[in-house]
């Protein structure tokens, strides 16, 4: 983590800034190696100088970060040590002319209360450092899609004629608990037509005819990293329909794979949008809508994060990083097929971390 803690240090002069005060909780976690912050509230900041590096944070943590990360320096929230106090006197000692925030991560409210302190705010984000994976992050990844492969097994033998979509996520949820693991984001489970819907909201719909289709999208967060996986079934035997399109979209992801793999062993980086292209213009070929959604995202201490893998995507792909490739077929009314898998970038291919089975199943 001190390594992490000397790169932003290191950017502070190239940026020409003073600090940067960092408040989302994945970077925190990221850059500190403590994650037991809130994500619903804020609980804590982390601020970097070129020298030193301080949590603010209150008593209900402060016992915890001494113990857990002690090179970092606490300073302490209370009623007579308000946070507009620390960061006056933050600013003084340190001479902070020019900060560093996340931007996108601060309230109007808070941002204010900064602007008080200081006049000389510019937008500054560490995404580009967590987008390139350690072996360590993409170890403990590769953990999670373990573990999430393990569960899709198990789940199949779980799905029955009259259960819910509620309670198959419930099932799901329990496996991946019982397994000392917690989800990475609430699984979507959609049965029939609400698989036309490619984020369903999970509900009451249940399992009452055979020859249905049943989209599962979950994720295990293990020791703070995510998985991603979305695999879509069949309840009964197949029809040439759902056959038509989940072959499509399976071509889709090979093909995107494919380029990804020719074009990284010529060149150190590949563009997201041309990799995205490729799934895209497969399906639209084969008389589908076109994918309403990217082919994929980055994925690590958060589900989505950079890289993104859309048409108007700036980004590249780099050895070390994690991603997602997801196409999708969503037609309104019949119903949809993702299949969605998590590969790692290497030096001239990528490797899969989702094993579980690709080619058709019917349950």
């Amino acid at each position: 983590m001190k390594i992490r803690l000397q790169k932003v240090k290191d950017e502070l002069s190239k940026n020409q800034l003073d600090a940067a005060l960092v408040s989302s909780i994945p970077n925190i976690t990221y850059l500190t190696g403590y994650s037991n912050f809130s994500n619903v509230q804020r609980e804590a900041f982390l601020l970097i100088t070129k020298t030193e590096q301080f949590v603010i944070t209150d008593g209900r943590y402060s016992e915890a970060v001494a113990i857990h990360i002690p090179h970092i320096t606490l300073i302490e929230r209370t009623v007579t040590n308000s946070l507009d106090a620390i960061f006056k006197m933050l600013r003084k000692k340190y001479t902070i002319k020019r900060l560093g925030i996340e931007e996108d991560n601060l309230s109007v409210s808070e941002y204010k209360r900064l602007i008080k302190y200081y006049n000389n705010t510019y937008h500054y984000s560490i995404d580009s450092f967590r987008a390139i994976k350690e072996k360590s992050e993409i170890d403990t990844i590769e953990k999670a899609c373990q573990l999430a492969d393990k569960t899709f097994s198990f789940i199949l033998n779980k799905i029955k004629k009259g259960m819910s979509e509620r309670e198959l996520a419930f099932a799901i949820e329990m496996f991946v608990k019982k397994n000392g693991a917690e989800l990475s984001f609430p699984t979507i489970v959609a049965f029939g037509k609400n698989s036309s819907i490619p984020h369903h909201q999970t509900g009451n719909t249940k399992l009452d005819t055979r020859n249905t289709i049943v989209l599962l999208d979950f994720g295990v967060k293990l020791n703070n990293y995510c998985s991603d996986m979305t695999r879509t079934v069949f309840f009964g035997s197949a029809n040439a329909e759902f056959k038509k399109m989940y072959n499509t979209v399976f071509e889709a992801q090979q093909k995107a794979i494919q380029q990804l793999n020719n074009i990284a062993m010529k060149q150190s980086s590949v563009k997201a949008s041309e990799v995205d292209s490729v799934a895209r213009t497969y399906i639209e070929q084969q008389g589908y809508p076109t994918i309403p959604h990217s082919l994929g995202h980055g994925i690590g201490l958060e589900v989505h994060e950079s890289p993104r893998l859309g048409p108007r995507s700036k980004d590249e792909l780099k050895e070390g990083m994690v991603f997602s490739i997801e196409p999708g077929i969503y037609l309104p009314g019949v119903g949809g097929v993702r299949v969605e898998d998590l590969v790692v970038l290497k030096e001239s291919s990528t490797r899969l971390l989702t094993k579980s089975p690709r080619e058709i199943i019917e349950v």
